[in-house]
């Protein structure tokens, strides 16, 4: 009862905040015609369905190399692939390599039913954190295996709590569980959840691919002109507090690249006035001289794991605020990292923190003395090579799975 009024009143906050944000209105109207469009879309398949779902984009990018290396092993199966939030369908809605792509249903049991009735998935992967009660459990009545993969647990969360029953009765609807870390597993089998293995996290794969096939970006060469890239990777305002100050002081020896998080023209134009026109936004530069300029905005998305690429160092956002973004992607080019001091939940971070190839700060003064150590020619390279072993070491999740998948289907 508890889970179907958390599920109500989470839709209804939907509803009520839709005509005020934009993504509660994206979760609406992509949820409007569901079911009719997803029901022309299976009209007549004959073909077996693997279901892959994703809360969002960065879990999409976990999921990725499994999806990937699937339609790879097993051309005759259509590809599923759903989304929780508009950050992983607008951007995805299109992506090549499935053939259904959709948002997840409110979780319940009409629809649970509904949507394993239609889709017949012979195998569901959910990645990370996504554990739904009505879903999970019509799968495991209809005897289809699924996994999560990417998964990891800490504590404090309701699985491990002594009022936690319902929440550990869903994890016991997964057939198989690939964590990131042995404490995920160790946490998994305290609870009597045993079909557990330790796989490692799957955007290390990700990323080895993402390197390998980088876009090039005349844009961005020309606005480098041969001069060193300080990159700001999915920056919030509260990151550029400490940044705006670092930027004013360094951009006659740097150039540096601001890719906010989230596009919105209120913030894009606040970055642009705080840079007191030395600033441009990648949608303006056509035809434009940027050796004048020495911050370039973007203003649109699905560029920033290449602009690593021509970046000397990189700051990652989230970490003032809700929480760390993607390290692997600036890590696996070799860049020394900084991010604010909110990276503890996140593994890889920590990892990269032991490694010394990134440096947690809490204000500009620490930016300033992490910076002046690590410009060093010598101090980067030993970086570099280091950041490198490592992706290295972590990668290979992928097939991990797909040995399973291999061996149950």
């Amino acid at each position: 009862m508890l889970y179907n009024l958390s599920i109500w009143f989470y839709w209804l906050f939907v509803r009520l905040a839709s005509p005020f944000h934009k993504k509660a209105k994206l979760m609406l109207e992509g949820r409007k015609n569901l079911w009719p469009e997803l029901e022309a879309k299976l009209q007549g398949n004959t073909s077996p369905v693997a279901w892959f779902h994703c809360a969002s984009l960065g879990e999409f990018e976990q999921g990725r190399p499994v999806i990937e290396a699937f339609a790879r092993q097993y051309p005759d199966y259509k590809i599923a692939l759903s989304f929780f939030s508009p950050s992983g369908y607008e951007v995805r809605k299109n992506y090549a390599g499935a053939h259904y792509i959709f948002y997840l249903p409110k979780d319940s049991a009409k629809n649970a039913r509904k949507l394993v009735a239609l889709l017949k998935p012979k195998l569901a992967v959910f990645v990370k954190y996504e554990f739904w009660h009505y879903f999970t459990q019509e799968l495991k009545t209809n005897n289809v295996p699924v996994i999560s993969i990417s998964s990891i647990f800490r504590e404090g969360q309701l699985f491990f709590k002594p009022y936690g029953g319902f929440y550990r009765n869903i994890l016991r609807n997964f057939s198989w569980f690939f964590t990131q870390n042995v404490h995920s597993e160790t946490l998994l089998k305290s609870i009597g959840i045993t079909n557990v293995s330790v796989a490692g996290d799957t955007r290390f794969d990700r990323v080895l691919q993402t390197a390998a096939g980088v876009k090039q970006i005349p844009v961005v060469e020309n606005f480098k002109a041969g001069r060193e890239v300080f990159i700001i990777g999915s920056s919030w305002p509260e990151d550029m507090q400490v940044l705006v100050p670092f930027i004013k002081k360094h951009q006659a020896e740097l150039k540096f690249i601001i890719a906010p998080h989230e596009i919105h023209e209120t913030e894009i134009a606040k970055l642009s006035s705080e840079s007191a026109g030395t600033a441009i936004r990648f949608s303006e530069v056509a035809n434009r001289d940027l050796s004048d300029y020495s911050v370039l905005i973007i203003d649109n998305i699905g560029i920033l794991s290449s602009l690593y690429s021509y970046s000397s160092y990189a700051f990652i956002g989230g970490a003032f605020g809700k929480g760390l973004h993607n390290t692997l992607e600036a890590a696996v080019f070799g860049l020394p990292l900084f991010f604010g001091p909110k990276y503890q939940k996140f593994q890889e971070a920590r990892d990269l923190v032991s490694l010394q190839t990134a440096f947690p700060v809490n204000n500009l003064s620490e930016l300033e003395t992490v910076f002046e150590n690590v410009k060093k020619p010598a101090t980067k390279n030993a970086i570099a090579d280091r950041q490198k072993i490592y992706i290295q070491e972590q990668a290979g999740a992928t097939q991990k799975i797909m040995d399973w998948i291999s061996a149950t289907l």
